[in-house]
């Protein structure tokens, strides 16, 4: 399809996410900033570099950071994020404490008298029940220091293995594709394969809404390129369907299936690369038996475009066509979300897609690599690369891996042993823990569970019930109803910090404005809240974010994940440097496990490409058979409801809520429903109608569209009076454990 930029970027949605690309400065006043400190942007995971005007002691303005890999651009959320959200009329400037119990209002109180209620609490909580019995939940939008920090305060200094947090929603099952797939956690590729790809193979996800400004260089590579080709792979038709050559819309739930068919369609017509099989995969199946390729080409074998159609609704044509678009491209790239993720197999779903480019050989070479899409700003090197998760030890290690502890023990001076030897609780156990009363206290940082948890009418209690202290900038994040004790934190640029997006880059935020009020540096609140808990001061020696950064970097020196040449001195002078990278020479890595790219690949290793984290320095093909999503429609609740973001919102609209022109064009939440089903069951535009699941009930206006395909409704999760969660509900994957957002059983009919 030979589209101008015009064309292509035809939609409203794509029309808004472009339409602040390239402007100047939004937000200042009359003789503009008197300075720009450099920092990223606060929302996706894209990672965009921003400038801040400052003016008189104040942000005054933002602009796109013209060295980051961004070019300047930022999408309309990132463009509008100062002023409107830092000065927001319900920004939390002081400590408060509920004195009277959960009931009780929030009182303003001393930063003294905030602390030791907290950590009485804990000290009382770990003395009576032990460490198991306090928590940690973190985000994906917390800075790296501050999610190294945590960890190793609860780890090492409280021995509780009780970490996790929201990257558990949204990016667990990439983790474990990752892992399982490729021996360690991380894309190989970066955001230059885009620029180089010929096919772009995006499937379960909404990049030009999710992600704006990577469909905006999706889209500049197909005006230099018109041969480029897109196919996209979506029960909806969104604005990114709507510029695909190909869109393929599915039944939802049986990807697995249509993955399975693609890969059937590539050996059929010896479309597969043998020698890069032979020299570079091995076969497994169940859960990590040893198979042979030929059966691998048995399994896929059943998998036929008939049977596939039958699975999936999907042309048996189709199948075939996109497997060929796919296999015969010079370069075909992967991009992939929440879509793939958050589903009861999105760990097999993952594995699929890493299989069509091992069988193809489309990996390793500039534009031909599988590109998982990050969510939020930070959850790759804030969390992931942390290993601020439960079951996780930072860069890589494993809880429950004896020698990955004593090597964590020893680098941390603590005594071996100190390290729990089993992990901790996952988010969806660590909730229903705190609902037993098995967890009793919990750290809750920059992140709103009250609105983002699955099935939260169970989940709820939880808060309830658990003592909770909570860092928090905005008054109207839901899970402030449930806060026993707020830390009001500096928010974005009035702190320093490191944010790491999906490409593996890590670029610095600096300070650029003081925190507002009373709200101190989160790095700051956790050093003091350790102290006062009972932690070894000599386990958290740190001055500042600096300190904590100088300690990460020198531990990433002993793995797979060096990037000790990222110093504190380059990210202050540079836009952003992308790891592997040992050394301050170093300019960072784009082709990862590629041999004279990736500086841990030895120079004279036999092999192009050295998948170094496994075992055997081997890539794995796996055998994923098709299996149907925990909670398919049926005859008693015959629709499927599926949630997600929308442009000009972001996650639960406590930051993107507070500016009007993003306010206006999304106030509430609603319900898209195919005009084939809307003309059924009597519903126009506008029309209040009821989504009833096994769990809940909930009223929404309706929104007559072609986006969602018969049988399939969607609802965004920003609204929070709106909780479309609670019509969910919380099966999770057997491996990641993260649960499954995208496909629950509705019924939809006119509120009378």
């Amino acid at each position: 399809m030979a589209v101008s930029r015009r064309e292509f970027l035809r939609g409203s949605a794509a029309a808004v996410a472009l339409s602040a690309l390239g402007v100047p400065a939004l937000g200042a006043d009359a003789g503009g900033p008197e300075k720009w400190v450099k920092g990223v942007c606060r929302y996706c995971g894209t990672g965009c570099g921003v400038l801040v005007g400052v003016k008189g002691g104040k942000a005054v303005a933002v602009k796109g950071d013209p060295n980051n890999h961004n070019e300047g651009k930022l999408c309309q959320k990132g463009a509008l994020l100062v002023p409107a959200v830092i000065y927001a009329k319900d920004r939390i400037t002081d400590p408060m404490i509920r004195k009277g119990g959960k009931k009780s209002q929030l009182e303003k109180v001393s930063w003294d008298e905030a602390l030791d209620f907290a950590t009485k609490r804990f000290k009382a909580v770990i003395a009576e029940s032990g460490p198991q019995a306090v928590a940690y939940y973190g985000s994906g939008q917390a800075l790296t220091e501050e999610s190294y920090l945590a960890n190793k305060i609860w780890k090492a200094g409280l021995r509780s293995n009780n970490v996790d947090g929201n990257p558990r929603l949204c990016m667990a099952s990439a983790v474990a594709g990752y892992l399982t797939s490729f021996g360690k956690d991380e894309p190989m590729g970066t955001y230059n394969d885009i620029d180089s790809a010929s096919c772009f193979f995006i499937i379960g996800s909404n990049t030009s809404e999710a992600h704006p400004i990577l469909f905006d260089r999706i889209a500049r590579r197909k005006e230099s390129a018109p041969d480029v080709k897109i196919i996209v792979v979506d029960p909806r038709r969104t604005n990114t369907a709507r510029i695909a050559d190909m869109h393929v819309p599915f039944k939802p739930g049986t990807d697995l299936a249509l993955l399975n068919g693609m890969a059937h369609v590539i050996f059929r017509d010896e479309l597969d690369n043998p020698s890069f099989m032979g020299r570079y995969t091995i076969v497994k199946k169940g859960a990590g038996e040893e198979a042979t390729l030929e059966e691998y080409k048995r399994f896929v074998s059943e998998y036929t475009p008939e049977k596939v159609r039958e699975i999936t609704g999907v042309p048996a044509e189709d199948v075939v066509k996109m497997a060929r678009m796919f296999a015969e491209s010079p370069a075909t790239i992967s991009l992939w979300c929440m879509g793939i993720n958050q589903r009861s197999k999105g760990v097999w779903a993952n594995n699929l897609i890493h299989n069509l480019h091992l069988i193809t050989g489309q990996i390793g070479r500039p534009g031909a690599t599988p590109l998982s899409l990050t969510g939020q700003p930070n959850a790759c090197g804030g969390v992931r690369d942390t290993g601020s998760l439960a079951h996780l030890l930072p860069a890589g290690r494993m809880v429950e891996n004896e020698k990955h502890r004593n090597e964590m023990e020893d680098f941390w001076k603590v005594p071996r042993g100190t390290i729990q030897p089993k992990m901790g609780f996952h988010t969806v156990a660590l909730f229903e823990n705190m609902a037993a009363g098995k967890v009793q206290a919990v750290f809750i940082h920059c992140t709103n569970p009250a609105q983002t948890l699955p099935h939260l009418n169970k989940y709820t209690p939880a808060l309830e019930k658990a003592f909770v202290a909570q860092t928090e900038c905005f008054m109207d994040a839901e899970t402030l109803k449930y806060a026993d004790v707020v830390f009001p934190a500096a928010f974005w640029c009035e702190t320093e910090g490191v944010y790491g997006c999906t490409e593996r880059r890590y670029a610095l935020t600096e300070q650029a404005i003081p925190p507002l009020g009373n709200s101190r540096p989160v790095i700051q609140v956790l050093l003091d809240f350790a102290r006062g808990v009972g932690v070894d001061p000599a386990l958290i020696p740190y001055k500042n974010a600096a300190d904590i950064w100088e300690e990460w970097r020198t531990l990433s020196k002993q793995g797979p994940y060096n990037f000790y040449g990222i110093t504190r001195e380059r990210l202050k002078k540079e836009s952003g440097i992308k790891w592997p990278c040992p050394d301050e020479t170093h300019p960072g890595t784009n082709l990862r496990y590629v041999r004279g790219d990736d500086p841990l690949v030895p120079k004279d290793h036999p092999n192009r490409i050295f998948f170094y984290g496994s075992p055997t320095g081997k890539a794995t093909i796996w055998l994923r058979p098709h299996q149907p999503p925990f909670e398919p429609a049926d005859a008693d609740y015959p629709f499927v409801l599926t949630t997600g973001r929308v442009i000009d919102q972001w996650h639960t609209a406590t930051m993107t809520g507070k500016v009007p022109e993003l306010h206006r064009a999304y106030p509430a939440a609603f319900v898209e429903i195919n005009p084939e089903d809307a003309k059924k069951l009597n519903i126009k535009n506008g029309d209040q109608v009821i989504l009833e699941t096994r769990r809940d009930k909930m009223a929404f206006p309706a929104r007559i569209t072609d986006t969602c395909m018969p049988g399939l409704v969607f609802c965004p999760f920003f609204d929070k009076n709106k909780l479309v969660n609670r019509l969910f509900h919380d099966a999770v994957d057997a491996a990641s454990k993260e649960p499954e957002y995208k496909i629950c059983a509705t019924k939809v009919y006119k509120q009378a």
